[in-house]
């Protein structure tokens, strides 16, 4: 008895704090419910909010998303980590969640730069291997990832984040063997293992007239030779006062005048400074905790809470005035504690850039204002 009785009393604890979250969630309309006519809303979700060892992460979904998004679980060096070994663990159970909630059901990514084994670029010598090598390792990633979800995944981002600000080609170790070829590739093969799933490219600072510009070329230039190409994320990582709505405004219109779906992919708000060179969202641009980077470790300032509000206030408003022409908005996680921006680009910091704290809990304010918007 001894030992089962802090399970017991962890068992109740949690209880308890589902019922205080299913309370308090009453208070705040579904976030799916208030833009079902204008978007899917979604959620990028981690191992434990998918297995169910967050157990407060359910109500949440359940009441608030009509999509979710794999935040790294189907990434390549979590899904297949050695050449000959796959692992569908976090896939399976996702794609289940994903089920139960009636969701629309999104996979991420198949190329990228980042969080691939290094046994892809390299033969087991360690030498480089060439641009055939390369494309048909990417070829049987993609027939055994996409062809293992066909039907039950509705969205893939194909390719992820392959053109720098200035509008150049990343220079990745993908770039440097295979040219753009391997961005067709994948859309081509993604294309032929499930012709029923959306197909998108991925980007951070689509805002960017040079990059965009660059993404739309590359896009047209696709579908010009007959590769399927859907779609066009805009990954939505803001600041607090950058950039303008205007700038956001126009990213929406040329991708929708292109001929080009738009879903605001990874939408979050950095209320916190960073080193003046980090901008966007490159992985690469990685500091030490430096104090005067996290000036909020004690809890967030109302005046910076109100500015919080306000800047999501805005940023709906104009997703609303454009809602015929975005498919989706996307929060990169759920609650504050679980983003990434804690860690980046300064690590260990205390960030606040959700729609709910570390709780799980709303802040209700936005959600008040984004009701006063959809009546209307």
């Amino acid at each position: 008895m001894k030992n089962l009785l802090p399970q017991s009393i962890f068992a109740i604890s949690i209880s308890f704090l589902i019922g205080i979250l299913a309370f308090t969630h009453k208070n705040v309309t579904g976030l799916k419910d208030l833009f079902e006519d204008d978007f899917h809303v979604g959620a990028a979700l981690n191992y434990q909010e998918v297995d169910g060892r967050e157990a407060r992460a359910l109500p949440v979904l359940k009441k608030h998303f009509s999509s979710i998004s794999p935040e790294n679980g189907l990434k390549w060096i979590k899904v297949h980590p050695e050449p000959d070994r796959y692992d569908f663990e976090f896939g399976d159970l996702y794609i289940e969640l994903g089920q139960s909630l009636d969701a629309f059901v999104v996979g991420h990514t198949l190329a990228w730069h980042q969080q691939v084994p290094n046994w892809v670029f390299e033969r087991e010598d360690g030498s480089a291997k060439t641009k055939v090598e390369l494309l048909k390792t990417l070829e049987s990633h993609i027939e055994t990832v996409v062809g293992r979800y066909r039907g039950k995944i509705h969205g893939w981002d194909v390719v992820n984040e392959a053109i720098e600000d200035n509008g150049e080609f990343r220079k990745s170790k993908w770039f440097e063997i295979a040219g753009v070829d391997f961005i067709k590739t994948a859309f081509r093969k993604a294309n032929e293992m499930d012709p029923d799933a959306e197909l998108y490219y991925n980007d951070y600072s689509v805002f960017l007239p040079k990059k965009r510009a660059a993404i739309l070329a590359l896009a047209k230039e696709m579908r010009a030779e007959g590769i399927r190409i859907d779609g066009i994320g805009m990954q939505g990582h803001y600041m607090l006062r950058s950039p303008s709505i205007a700038e956001i405004e126009k990213g929406i219109e040329e991708i929708h005048a292109a001929g080009f779906k738009v879903m605001i992919t990874e939408l979050d708000v950095d209320v916190l400074k960073r080193p003046r060179e980090a901008i966007g969202a490159d992985l690469a641009k990685s500091y030490e905790f430096q104090a005067e980077f996290n000036p909020f470790a004690a809890g967030l300032p109302e005046e910076i809470h109100k500015e919080l509000i306000q800047r999501y206030g805005d940023i709906f408003k104009l997703y609303l005035t454009h809602s015929d022409k975005i498919s989706r908005v996307t929060f990169w996680g759920i609650n504050d504690g679980e983003s990434w921006l804690n860690n980046w680009p300064v690590r260990g910091r205390t960030n606040y850039p959700l729609l709910f704290d570390r709780e799980f809990l709303p802040k209700s304010e936005a959600f008040e204002a984004f009701e006063k918007m959809v009546k209307r």
